[in-house]
């Protein structure tokens, strides 16, 4: 094989642990949850436990930040979760325009202070 490939063998191992264990999961998802209906009191709590998982999990690296992350400074990280959460909203709810403003603060500040 190619040297871009690198080695197939990590190929087959990555594709045999990871991509087919997570895509049973999810086509029994699928089949399973195909008709239960979104306003139901289960899916309306599940969502609330992944979301909360979600925010605890952010909340997490924005306070102890793992590796490079670390070294940007706290002000500079609290910011930008405030910018992107402020596009987030003005954007009528853009998951996408507050992740990339927040992206864009935290380059930007960390660009500026060198």
């Amino acid at each position: 094989m190619s040297t871009f490939i690198g080695d197939w063998h990590a190929l087959v191992i990555l594709f045999v642990a990871g991509v087919i264990p997570n895509q049973i999961w999810r086509m029994l998802g699928l089949w399973f949850g195909g008709g239960i209906d979104e306003g139901s009191e289960l899916l309306v709590w599940v969502r609330a436990v992944a979301t909360a998982i979600l925010a605890g999990v952010i909340a997490q690296i924005v306070v102890q930040p793992p590796g490079a992350l670390a070294s940007v400074p706290d002000w500079l990280r609290y910011g930008a979760v405030v910018a992107g959460f402020a596009v987030f909203v003005l954007s009528r709810k853009s998951i996408f325009a507050g992740v990339i403003a927040g992206e864009i603060v935290m380059i930007a500040g960390k660009y500026w202070l060198g």
